[in-house]
């Protein structure tokens, strides 16, 4: 039997510590993999509890002006609106309480988010992002405005004229304010699409070119929306869905600005690492002579 020397102990006791080193690195890592993750899961945590807290917020405060709100959707009516049962009123006023905290607790919901992500992007990243919550919230506004002050007078009308001289009309306050979520809530989504394309073309994921290559497809979905939320009415359903058409086409034009300004960024940054590529090219060779 061969007798171990002092060099064989001394490699033997090397490559122990070696493997109890990196042993100890994984776990220095796996720890801090973990570290990250309860990190986050409590960043997270601390965003959305305090996007509920304002939220309810709004929610009592439109509960605090719920007559002004009330009668601001019901001005125009020529007739009371009539309820069936006493959980009618209270379903009305949770619903128009919760439009109003949606509507005000959206962008800091969004902060809140931009918060979130912020230590993952670049300082120019962080300011071009933080410049859509603004716009974010100002499209739903204006969305929830041309659904209810343009295209729900339209649909409301003639709607009535097919009935006139025929029936004692009647409006019930959950039908009628059913009616308006069903009108003004879908622009208020739509309208954000322009804002959803340039964040997505901004972070690469969707392109002009393919917005352009799937633009019949975009329209046919489009058209199919108009008819869902209009009445059977051929004239109407193209009132409905040109709005839809041309915030598609805005989105598509605004995507072609956001993509140049990209590429001018990737080939401004290719440039700049050729420059320094050529500058340690010259250096190396001057060291080398």
């Amino acid at each position: 039997m061969k007798k171990p020397t002092l060099k064989g102990i001394a490699c033997e006791v090397v490559a122990g510590v070696g493997q109890e080193v990196r042993r100890m690195q994984d776990d220095q890592f796996q720890n801090d993999q973990e570290m990250n993750v309860t990190e986050h899961l409590g960043e997270l945590r601390k965003r959305l509890i305090w996007t509920f807290v304002i939220f309810v917020a709004f929610f009592i405060g439109g509960f605090v002006f719920i007559d002004e709100i009330y009668a601001f959707f019901e001005r125009g009516l020529d007739e009371e609106l009539t309820i069936l049962g006493p959980f009618d009123i209270l379903w009305v006023y949770v619903m128009l309480a919760s439009l109003i905290a949606i509507a005000g607790t959206l962008p800091f919901f969004c902060l809140q988010v931009w918060f979130f992500v912020r230590p993952a992007l670049t300082p120019k990243e962080q300011k071009v992002s933080l410049s859509y919550i603004p716009a974010v919230f100002l499209l739903f506004i204006g969305g929830l405005a041309f659904g209810y002050f343009l295209i729900q007078p339209l649909i409301f009308d003639f709607l009535l004229s097919l009935g006139e001289g025929k029936f004692n009309v009647s409006f019930t306050v959950d039908k009628y304010f059913k009616f308006l979520m069903r009108i003004t809530l879908p622009f208020a989504v739509f309208f954000e699409i322009p804002i959803i394309v340039m964040f997505l073309t901004s972070m690469g994921i969707v392109s002009p070119a393919f917005l352009r290559r799937v633009r019949k497809y975009a329209y046919f979905i489009l058209i199919i929306v108009g008819t869902m939320i209009s009445p059977p009415d051929f004239i109407l359903q193209l009132v409905v869905a040109f709005p839809l058409i041309v915030l598609y086409e805005v989105s598509i034009f605004l995507s072609s600005v956001v993509e140049r300004r990209r590429r001018r960024k990737i080939d401004e940054y290719d440039e700049n690492d050729d420059d320094d590529d050529d500058q340690d090219d010259e250096e190396d060779s001057l060291y080398s002579e």
